[in-house]
């Protein structure tokens, strides 16, 4: 079992930045495809974006592309997000999650362990 620990949310305003952040409990972390997803209230989990174990190939979404960057440290066992340029639209709680198999994938259902998930909020 991997147990995910998100941090780095917060209240922000309009263009502000913020990094998150997501440790793993094990060092397989370092084997596993890793992505972020966000929940808007009273919308389902989207995907945001995905990086593979190697860090060789990341895909986002396209309403993050250009403002979000993704990476991870094996050796800390640790996922980032680097938000940039935030909009209102960007609020929601923001959720990692790893998957036990070695290909990237989008869809929420492909991951198999998950975080508590850390809130973003962005004012206008």
């Amino acid at each position: 079992q991997v147990r995910l620990v998100e941090s780095g949310g917060g209240l922000v305003q309009t263009g502000d930045s913020l990094r998150l952040s997501c440790t793993a409990s094990q060092r397989t972390f370092s084997t596993y495809p890793m992505g972020w997803f966000r929940q808007a209230p009273g919308k389902e989990r989207e995907f945001v974006a995905a990086i593979s174990a190697s860090s060789s190939l990341t895909y986002y979404e396209d309403f993050v592309k250009g403002r979000f960057t993704i990476s991870r440290d094996n050796t800390k066992s640790t996922m980032y997000l680097q938000m940039n340029s935030l909009k209102p639209e960007d609020t929601a709680v923001y959720y990692c999650a790893a998957r036990a198999y070695s290909n990237i994938m989008r869809d929420a259902a492909s991951y198999h362990y998950w975080g508590q998930g850390t809130r973003v909020t962005v004012s206008a």
